[in-house]
């Protein structure tokens, strides 16, 4: 009789918890319908009211981004060195330009 108890309680548990995952039936099939995000050929798009709001807003983004990175500044570890040794350069009396010669090796 336990065994009996022990089966039929383990087996409506099984059940029931595959019907709270939504179990192993039988899979769900969408019929093509042959329209391309099911608009027919024609017909007039609806706009909704974010998308508007959305394609503005990521443009700016875009556009903000895009100029920040194009004025940002020149924070490299080379380009300080350089200034750096140009001033040492200045305070020692050093020459910065260099005249061009014709000489070919």
């Amino acid at each position: 009789m336990f065994r009996r108890f022990t089966q039929l309680t383990t087996r409506s548990i099984a059940t029931r918890s595959m019907l709270l995952r939504g179990g192993h039936g039988q899979q769900h099939f969408n019929e093509p319908g042959g329209y391309l995000f099911d608009r027919k050929p024609g017909e007039k798009y609806e706009e909704e009211g974010w998308e508007t709001i959305y394609i503005g807003g990521m443009s700016l983004a875009f556009v903000l981004i895009g100029l920040g990175v194009y004025y940002k500044p020149d924070t490299r570890i080379r380009t300080w060195a350089r200034k750096e040794a140009e001033r040492q350069m200045l305070a020692e009396g050093d020459v910065l330009e260099y005249k061009k010669t014709d000489y070919r090796a």
